[in-house]
């Protein structure tokens, strides 16, 4: 795995996405705190609460990939078989951590709440896998191997993801630049857009209009690459590519992304 260039996949776990109830964000969370580490998020998948779908898309995954970050199924419900099923994905036995127990009855005593055992299956963890700090709701998340296995829960994530970057092998940072015109139309550019997608090696492009209304609309050109100067050379061509369409631009250069 070390001489492949560094990735990352995500895997989003729940019926409640798969029916639309719940709209995700996790996603954009994952890759946009992953992108300054030069760690590309390369595939998305989601799968419901069944543990073999999810055994199966975390072993096809963990293989892939240089990482993999799971999201969802760690509460304590009946439901949440999350655990469980890293643990099978990694053929290793599961219990209640004792650290876990530990700083969980502390947290509900203090709450006055009682730490049922509904509640301790949030501290059953895979064998060797290490703890993942949460410090919005104290149930951690842990990670096992290349896996990450984080909560569901956004704002739980984001809390996650403070105590993972230390771990992250880095890559390259993707840096990116948008090219932005208004009044431009995808088709006014396509076929020069396609030539030059050829001809600058290195650089990804990407066009994306916007329609807000028939005197607010646009495309968006933009132009991603590890390397600085192929990037500003991307971008002086798209400005040019917009100019011989007959329009203004507006040049954006972004972070790593």
């Amino acid at each position: 795995m070390m001489n492949k260039p560094v990735s990352a996949a995500i895997c989003l776990i729940g019926d409640e996405l798969l029916s639309g109830r719940t709209r995700d964000i996790n996603v954009q969370q994952i890759a946009g705190f992953l992108g300054p580490y030069g760690i590309p998020v390369e595939e998305v998948r989601i799968v419901p609460d069944v543990e073999a779908r999810i055994v199966e898309a975390v072993n096809q995954l963990r293989e892939r990939y240089t990482y993999v970050f799971t999201t969802g199924g760690i509460g304590p419900t009946h439901d949440d078989i999350t655990a469980d099923a890293i643990a099978a994905a990694f053929g290793i036995g599961i219990g209640k951590h004792p650290e876990v127990m530990a700083m969980l009855q502390e947290r509900y005593d203090e709450m006055g709440t009682e730490f049922t055992e509904a509640r301790q299956r949030m501290a059953r963890i895979p064998e060797g896998a290490s703890l993942v700090e949460n410090p919005v709701s104290g149930a951690p998340g842990f990670q096992t191997g290349n896996v990450f296995t984080l909560a569901g829960v956004p704002s739980i994530v984001q809390g996650m993801l403070q105590d993972i970057g230390h771990r992250l092998e880095k890559g390259v940072p993707v840096r990116s630049i948008t090219v932005r015109s208004g009044g431009l139309r995808e088709g006014d550019v396509a076929e020069k857009l396609a030539s030059l997608s050829q001809e600058l090696e290195g650089v990804s492009l990407g066009s994306y209009p916007w329609f807000r209304s028939v005197t607010d609309h646009g495309v968006a050109l933009i132009a991603r690459s590890t390397d600085r100067e192929m990037l500003q050379t991307a971008a002086e061509q798209l400005v040019a590519l917009v100019t011989e369409a007959g329009r203004e631009s507006e040049v954006i250069e972004g972070e790593a992304s």
